[in-house]
């Protein structure tokens, strides 16, 4: 016996097709609100006026010749600065997908370039928002604090 192909082959086919694109779409997009707010910045157009001027703060940045680096000592967060002592610093943990509250850390210096945070830090992947400042000259760093 000779099968045919019918309309009803036809729109089982197109049909099971469109429920795994659907299906796909609704799995991916899941994922994506859970695991994303979608903020960048409060605002675009502020963010955008605001612009010019950091970039004014970078080169002056890069004119001072600071590097910092990030690691972790046990529970704490050590950073590395290179080309500058006797610093005050501060950084703003954020955890890369917002799913735990940013945390203000603070820094006493450990060695001649080394500072480690007062507070302790989460395990997990960090981003800190490192705020180095030594007399009127101010850096700012965004590095990632290995798990």
């Amino acid at each position: 016996m000779t099968r045919f192909f019918t309309g009803r082959h036809m729109a089982m086919i197109t049909v099971s097709f469109f429920a795994v694109v659907i299906a796909v779409n609704t799995v991916m997009a899941t994922f994506a609100v859970r695991t994303f707010g979608g903020l960048v910045v409060d605002n675009s157009y502020v963010a955008s006026q605001r612009f010019n001027g950091w970039l004014d703060e970078a080169h002056a940045q890069q004119g001072l010749g600071w590097k910092a680096a990030t690691s972790r000592q046990g529970d704490y967060a050590v950073i590395s600065l290179s080309a500058v002592q006797g610093a005050r610093v501060s950084a703003t943990a954020i955890h890369p997908v917002g799913l735990l509250p940013d945390k203000v850390l603070h820094f006493v210096q450990t060695g001649p370039a080394s500072y480690r945070s007062v507070e302790t830090l989460p395990a997990g992947r960090w981003r800190l928002e490192i705020d180095v400042r030594h007399g009127t000259q101010r850096a700012r760093f965004v590095d990632e604090v290995p798990a």
